[in-house]
């Protein structure tokens, strides 16, 4: 299994096609928007569901405690927190 993998390796006919698989690129270029739209409004509204997950888990209103009591702590946490969920779904939306 080994020596075929080497062989594998060494040969040199190998052919890589630089076209396209389907379509032209115009309708390439519309796939990707698309794909790029859709993964965009199922990122936001992972996000959304996570903050709305956040407020419900403490122990306090977060809106409450950034908005009337100007709570700095509390905003950098939440930040930190925004943060690191949106690199996590960035991550798994590029794969």
């Amino acid at each position: 299994m080994i020596d075929r993998l080497r062989g594998l390796a060494q040969s040199d006919s190998v052919v890589v096609d630089p076209t396209p698989a389907t379509g032209t690129s115009l309708d390439l270029l519309l796939q990707h928007l698309i794909a790029a739209c859709v993964f965009s409004v199922v990122g936001i509204v992972v996000f959304m569901g996570c903050l709305v997950l956040m407020e419900k888990l403490t122990p306090f209103s977060i809106l409450h405690e950034i908005g009337e009591e100007h709570n700095l702590a509390v905003s950098i946490v939440v930040a930190a927190i925004v943060l690191g969920v949106s690199i996590i779904i960035a991550a798994s939306v590029i794969g």
